[in-house]
């Protein structure tokens, strides 16, 4: 499924009002079931109805939102009892198609082709269906109804044409399915469509058969479904009967003077409805000679035997509308073997009208023709439904944005100042009204909210309605933050003073009512910057200067409604497009109008307009280097040639750019939201606002957190756990060089700066007898802290400008405050309302009745005065509005309890995940409530002295606090666990209705967000994720992984998808070509726009380049055609999978069923167990790896969401996977992206968004965590092989001629060493069996400067815990005992190392002399006591090193009191020298014994 649209969680919901929005239809469709209903309108929107089948009563459920044009075409996307998706088409050339169970724009596109005409037809009369398409185009287009690619095109060889109408069929006895197309000149075209025809993709199918008729300009042909003989083609004159085998003209009907036929339809083999422009529908007889059974069939008709009408389908009050009904007409055959016959009708009011068409037989016709037939019977409609009866039904109204001042007075335009909390409102009688936003939407949705209407403030200045609002100070910082404007339909523009209410200048400048207001770029002229843009419908444009009060353009000689404006400031350029394709360029500064520009040069200015250009004078180099700055000098100058150079330099710069190396473009820094927005919506430009409220739960999470962490200084922030400063440091420190003579060296510098800087102050101080210098001082100081503070509030400004280039790991400051919008209000308590109002409308009231109480009384949250009519954002901006009238007079606490949750599953999945975000966030603070309408903030107590009152004040402060926290995380766990078997409780306690089933969280959607920007969002996403798994069972789980394995991307033969076969590659350079096109998926989940096309695959295997695999096995990777939702869900298959795998992989064992009958899920899902058989866990951990080793491209680069899960997931299931990894590689890799986060990186608890960097570094150091917790001895062994190979490496570095410093494995050192003293803190019992291994890869990280002066306890105290390591200072020698008995002797002056077989069991101390002459070692398994000393051997005792055993004593053997068990303890026996000859056995029961060397 489509994910959202925006990277933010964004909840709409809707603020309708007492009157409905017009709803002008413009087409019509209706399910097979008869259950559902969509019409399409003029001004763009849809519309959904619930129909009741019995009584085809139908009531608006919701509008989806997202043509600009009038719909065309409406048509089922699959060929299903319920009508699931719909296509819509609009006037323009946009398509959608929609999920109308969901309320999800699946995709949409916009096609150069305008259809008039589509038909929906499933080849070989499977439920998937492909539209055939028709307009003013001389093709007929086969277009794919999900992906809405053209898959076939079927042209004419034979005077080609525009298509008039079309039918398709599949003639019976034959494998192969006919199209039927009539040209608009008349000429009939046969094509015949086979199965070769589908699989020549690209190649054009010639038409078979055509013959010319006397038909123009037809409106519709169909064929007689019956017998396949008889066609009926509708023209606005005629409607004829043709016979399909010769297509012979049999009959025909002359419309009514003054009218015109629309379309027809067979209702029987000699019955057919035809109905005209006025709606009328009229049901004939057909003669003899048109019927197929009769004997007269084709013969020539006589005079009497003519059609014959018997009825008329007519609206009893007939109104007279500025655009024509429409009408369809729908056949279903019901499970009772019933023939329904249905005729609908869509008029301009928004009426809906269901006719029934009688069956009428044989001996009833012959009664009907013997009477008076001048006037032949007329039948009303069954049901009539509408927009505004169904909103007369509705009682109490809806509430509008305005309900609670003056609802008499409708709204015109509205803005939301979000600085100031403020909504200004434009009325229809000229008056403007600001209002208090946040407090007029609690008051209108939650009980127990008060009117506020004391700070409400009316602006009077307009003498006709408001249209347009504009506060230019929330573009644009360069304006007055006091100053609004407004324009009218009094053709005027008044400036405001909000601050005080005060018109300060109205302006009357143009002659036309205002219909947008604008500012100018930023980099314009000084006199422009202070200037907004004014276009009105006069075809007029003005600049009008808010600084100096008066107009400074006027461009007023457009001949045609404007429809664009692009600027050029620094070529002093207004350019104003028109609607007839004229572009008008105008110089702001002198006001002239340089030129008129037409056709085509017209759109390469506009298109140049939208390149970037550097904000740079124009004398300097980079003001030329774009050549739009050429094109537009060119242009000014009228320059051709310089015109045509800057062409060429542009198509060079392109392809330079093409060509040049792949960067970083995934997961950057997105556009911040605010928390809260209200945006005014209307069907079209004549009727009154509705207002849609826009949440932002991310902006919401991360505006609370920088609230909260600003009050806390670092220290508090590193006693939370949300920064690791000093640990970091403190390893960082040890990995880098500790020279005494560099310390020693800048110590005396500092303190020679020190003592210059205290004889330059006493020299001021003498001199200085009037004390200027103490109030400089203290001034300075005070300075200082009022920069300091206004630095903290602006240092999350600059950090979200640098995105992601500086890692968001700068400082302690910037990490506290990074990537917080700068539009958002500082009052702290502004935010928190704002997350009570969300919170009290999403949370599900009456399931939990303890939980409502605590919510009311403690959390301070308040119920919903009525049920809320929430909004879904979809793809590219589509949005699903619910309206008030489904279901209609529902309670609000059914609402809230079970229609809430029945609306759509991505609707469900939204708002919970805001929910669990948002509680898990409050839950986070300290003490975060409302409580009588009120923000209750507690704050951590200060150190100062407290009396006994202020401790018992603390304490029930802190008991205050425990249930505050308590109730946020019952409320997570309601909606987050228990949502689902508590709707189900109550849904059979209430009986409730059939339509309202309760539509649970997507998984798929869950698994999108696995890894997402926001971390409480991710974690959400991850808690929903494993409770609905959890909650699905085994076999559940099990279905998932069948469902979802068939796009997980395989490591094996060639396989087939979708039905489809398609063999790809088998080398390793067609897997990771291909594999970067199915993984780096296009969607805004994992990291990009979305907007680029599918490419062919040899494209993808030019642009990448990856190492091959190790294995060597023959690669395919899935591949599925053209679809970009396919790849989508090969991303999701491989996360949702690597969740299944990582958590619940054990019960997903082999697959039992071996009779499956589709062979690949034989080869695929088999199980994620111990089995003999890993095949799944094998390929997702194939796919997982592959997405952490893929180098980084354009389509998957390197710091992505995809990317963080897979290496989140590697680590949270790395014993699932470690059979099938090359663990160094792993490992490797993970440290890489360690070393790119050098900087301080926050906890994983730390809630604020990081740069994409600094996420992919935290993510990989909880993944090396979980790693190494979960395999120890793979992590160390593994690490201690890299580093005997990095000394290998170091060894013969010179010869080879390698920079070392640039290695992963020199730059991980601080991370390695983390992990590795974290390893020692909680695994000591898998530590200690390879201690050698662990100082191997401590002594690489660590400086050895550090262990000249200081002992190792000092240095990594860590280590030291175990008796098995010793360290000695003054010969700068360690030795570590091992498991299997022998020494490690470590020469830290000559990096070198010496193994000694020392005792035959495991060692269990050993320890140095003092003078680190004599080396003592103890096995309690061996009771065995050895000394040992070091000489060198040869002249002079210049020769090799030797270390022999000079003594040896049998000791005691162990108490078994001191041997708990199998665990061996870290200090269960240790040695301790007492002199250079005496050492002592000291056992953890406190008993000691010596010997003497």
């Amino acid at each position: 499924m489509a994910g959202p649209t925006s990277p933010h969680l964004v909840i709409p919901l809707m603020l309708w009002g007492e009157s409905s929005p017009s709803h002008c239809i413009s087409a019509i469709q209706i399910s097979h079931d008869h259950c559902t209903l969509v019409t399409g309108s003029h001004d763009g929107q849809l519309c959904v109805w619930v129909m009741d089948p019995n009584t085809y009563k139908a009531t608006p459920k919701c509008l989806l939102v997202g043509h600009t044009a009038s719909i065309v075409c409406l048509v089922a996307a699959k060929n299903t009892l319920e009508m699931e998706c719909i296509v819509s088409s609009s006037e323009n050339g946009e398509m959608c198609t929609w999920d109308l169970i969901d309320g999800q724009c699946i995709e949409s596109v916009k096609l150069p082709q305008i259809h008039s005409h589509i038909q929906s037809y499933s080849f070989g009369g499977t439920e998937d269906a492909s539209l055939f398409c028709i307009g003013n185009y001389p093709e007929i287009l086969v277009i794919d109804p999900f992906t809405l690619e053209i898959i076939m095109n079927l042209t004419s060889r034979v005077h080609p044409d525009w298509m008039a109408a079309i039918h398709v069929l599949r003639p019976t006895r034959r494998q192969d399915d006919v199209v039927l197309g009539l040209t608009t000149s008349g000429v009939v075209k046969v094509w015949t469509v086979g199965a070769q025809d589908l699989n020549n993709l690209g190649e054009p199918v010639l038409e078979h058969e055509s013959k010319q008729i006397r038909c123009l300009s037809a409106t519709s042909m169909t064929c007689c479904l019956y017998n396949q003989r008889t066609v009926i083609i509708v023209s606005p004159k005629y409607w004829q009967i043709y016979d399909a085998g010769d297509f012979s003209l049999l009959c025909s009907m002359a419309s009514r003077q003054g009218e015109s036929w629309v379309g027809g339809d067979f209702l029987a083999t000699d019955r057919v409805i035809v109905w005209n422009n006025a709606g009328t529908g009229f049901i004939y007889r057909l003669p003899t000679n048109c019927v197929v059974e009769s004997k007269d069939f084709h013969n020539k008709s006589s005079e009497e035997d003519f059609p014959f009408l018997y009825c008329v389908l007519k609206l009893a009050d007939e109104q007279k509308f500025p655009c024509p009904p429409s009408i369809r007409c729908s056949l279903v055959v019901k499970g009772d073997g019933r023939l329904v016959k249905l005729l609908l009708r869509g008029d301009a009011n928004g009426r809906v009208s269901v006719f029934s068409i009688p069956e009428v037989t044989d001996n009833q016709l012959e009664q009907i023709q013997q009477l008076d037939f001048d006037n032949p019977p007329i039948m009303n409609p069954q049901s009539c439904s509408s927009l505004a009866d169904a909103w007369d039904a509705i009682y109490p109204k809806p509430v509008g944005v305005l309900s609670h001042v003056d609802n008499n007075i409708s709204v015109t335009a509205s803005l939301y100042i979000t600085t100031q909390n403020r909504l200004v409102c434009g009325r229809a009688d000229g008056s403007i009204v600001l209002v208090n936003g946040l407090a007029t939407l609690k008051s209108l949705l939650l009980q127990q909210s008060q009117n506020d209407l004391q700070n409400m403030l009316t602006l009077e200045g307009h003498t006709s309605r408001v249209t347009c609002l504009l506060y230019p100070y929330q573009l644009h910082t360069r304006y007055d933050p006091v100053q609004l404007v407004s324009g009218g339909a009094d053709f005027t523009l008044c400036l405001w003073d909000i601050s005080s209410g005060t018109l300060l200048q109205k302006f009357c400048v143009q002659v036309g009512e205002i219909a947008q207001l604008l500012v100018p770029p930023a980099n314009s002229s000084p006199r422009i910057l202070q200037c907004i843009c004014s276009v009105a419908k006069d075809h007029s444009v003005s600049l009008i200067s808010l600084k100096e009060r008066k107009c400074v353009l006027l461009a007023s000689r457009h001949l045609f409604p404007v429809t664009c404006i692009k600027w050029r400031p620094l070529d002093d350029f207004m350019m104003v497009a028109c609607s007839d394709g004229t572009l008008y360029v105008w110089q702001m500064e002198t006001g002239q109008l340089d030129r008129v520009v037409h056709g085509m040069s017209a759109e390469e200015i506009l298109n140049a307009c939208d390149e970037s250009v550097s904000i740079v004078p124009s004398f300097q180099e980079g003001g030329l280097a774009n050549p739009a700055v050429h094109f537009f000098r060119g242009l000014k100058h009228r320059n051709i040639s310089a015109i045509r150079h800057a062409a060429l330099r542009g198509l060079n710069q392109l392809q330079h750019a093409s060509a040049s190396g792949h960067h970083d473009s995934g997961d950057h820094a997105k556009d911040r939201g605010v928390p809260l927005t209200i945006q005014g919506l209307r069907s079209n430009a004549s009727e009154k606002e509705f207002h849609a409220v826009f949440f932002d739960a991310e902006a919401l999470v991360v505006q609370l957190l920088h609230e909260e962490y600003s009050l806390m200084s670092p220290n508090t922030l590193e006693t939370h756990g949300l920064i690791n400063q000093s640990e970091y440091q403190k390893v960082a420190a040890l990995t880098h060089s500790a020279s005494p003579d560099a310390q020693k060296k800048i110590a005396d510098f500092l303190g020679k700066v020190k003592d210059k800087a205290g004889d330059m102050e006493r020299r001021l101080k003498d001199k200085d007898k009037h004390g200027i210098l103490a109030k400089v001082r203290e001034s300075a100081e005070n300075m200082q802290h009022k920069i300091q503070s206004r630095s903290d509030a602006g240092a999350s400004v600059r950090s979200s400008e640098r995105g992601a280039e500086d890692d968001g790991l700068s400082n302690n400051e910037n990490v506290r405050q990074r990537q917080i919008p700068h539009t958002l209000p500082n009052d702290w308590s502004l935010t928190m309302e704002i997350a009570q109002l969300l919170l009290s409308l999403l949370h599900g009231w009456t399931l939990d009745k303890d939980l409502d109480h605590a919510c009311q009384n403690r959390l301070g949250l308040a119920k919903p005065k009525s049920p809320v009519c929430f909004g879904l954002i979809s793809r590219s901006g589509h949005m699903m509005l619910m309206l008030p009238t489904w279901p209609a007079g529902e309670p609000v606490d059914h609402f809230t309890s079970f229609g809430h949750w029945a609306i759509s599953s991505t609707l469900t999945t939204n708002h919970l995940l805001a929910i669990v975000a948002l509680s898990n966030t409050l839950m986070s603070m300290n003490s975060a409530a409302f409580t009588d309408g009120k923000i209750i903030r507690q704050f951590p107590p200060r150190e100062i002295a407290r009396s006994s009152e202020d401790r018992k004040g603390e304490e029930s402060s802190m008991v205050l606090d425990v249930q505050t926290k308590q109730g946020w995380s019952l409320m997570a766990t309601l909606h987050c666990v228990l949502l689902p078997d508590k709707v189900q409780e109550l849904q059979l306690l209430h009986n409730s209705s059939v339509l309202e089933v309760f539509r649970k969280a997507q998984i798929e959607m869950l698994a999108r967000r696995w890894q997402d920007r926001c971390l409480e969002i991710r974690e959400a996403a991850q808690a929903l994720l494993l409770a609905e798994l959890e909650r699905v069972g085994v076999d559940g789980r099990k279905s998932l992984v069948d469902k979802w394995a068939t796009f997980l991307p395989t490591y094996a033969d060639p396989f087939t998808i979708i039905g489809s076969s398609l063999s790809v590659g088998s080398n390793a350079a067609n897997l990771t070509g291909s594999g970067t096109q199915n993984l780096s998926i296009p969607s805004q989940q994992w990291g990009s726009d979305g907007s680029s096309p599918a490419r062919p695959t040899g494209e993808y295997e030019a642009e990448e380049d990856h190492d091959d695999e190790d294995d060597g096995e023959d690669v395919a990777l899935r591949r599925p055609n053209r679809s970009m939702e396919l790849k989508r869900r090969q991303a999701t298959s491989v996360v949702l999978l690597g969740v299944i795998g990582a958590e619940f992989g054990q019960d997903v064992g082999e697959n039992k069923r071996t009779g499956e009958a589709d062979p690949r899920k034989k080869k695929t899902v088999e199980g994620f167990g111990l089995g003999p058989n890993q095949n799944l866990a094998r390929l997702t951990s194939k796919a997982l790896t592959y997405l952490l080793l893929a180098p980084a491209t354009p389509k998957l680069p390197l710091h992505t969401s995809l990317r963080r899960a897979a290496i989140d997931l590697i680590g949270r299931g790395f014993t699932v996977w470690e059979p099938h990894l090359d663990v160094s590689k792993v490992l490797l890799s993970m440290l890489e992206l360690c070393c790119e986060g050098d900087k301080l990186i926050p906890s994983m608890s730390y809630g604020l968004p990081l740069s994409p960097a600094a996420d992919s570094c935290r993510t990989s150091r909880h993944a090396l965590t979980l790693i190494a917790t979960a395999r120890p001895a793979a992590f160390i062994t593994t690490m201690a092989r890299e580093v005997a190979r990095y000394i290998t490496l170091q060894q013969n570095a010179q010869a080879l001629n390698v920079n070392l410093a640039n290695t992963t494995l020199a730059r991980a050192k601080p991370e390695i060493l983390r992990v590795i003293e974290l390893l020692i803190d909680k695994m000591q019992a898998d530590i200690s069996d390879l201690l050698v291994e662990v100082t191997d890869i401590v002594l690489h990280c660590v400086d050895h400067g550090h262990l000249k002066g200081r002992s190792l306890s000092e240095v990594f105290p860590s280590l030291c815990r175990f008796s098995q390591i010793t360290h000695c200072s003054s010969s700068r020698r360690i030795a570590v005992g091992s498991r299997n008995g022998s020494l490690a002797l470590y020469e830290l002056r000559g990096q070198k190392c010496q193994y000694i077989q020392a005792h035959n069991a495991e060692i269990t101390a050993c320890a140095f002399s003092p003078d680190g002459k004599n080396l003592a070692s103890y096995s309690s398994t061996e009771n065995r006591l050895s000394f040992w000393q070091q000489s060198a051997t040869g002249v002079f005792g210049l020769g090799a090193v030797q270390t022999r055993c000079v003594k040896t004593y049998t000791t005691d053997p162990v108490p078994q009191c001191v041997r708990p068990g199998s665990t061996i303890p870290l200090r269960m026996a240790r040695l301790q020298w007492h002199s250079g000859k005496t050492v002592a056995i000291m056992l953890s029961d406190g008993s000691e014994t010596r010997y003497h060397l």
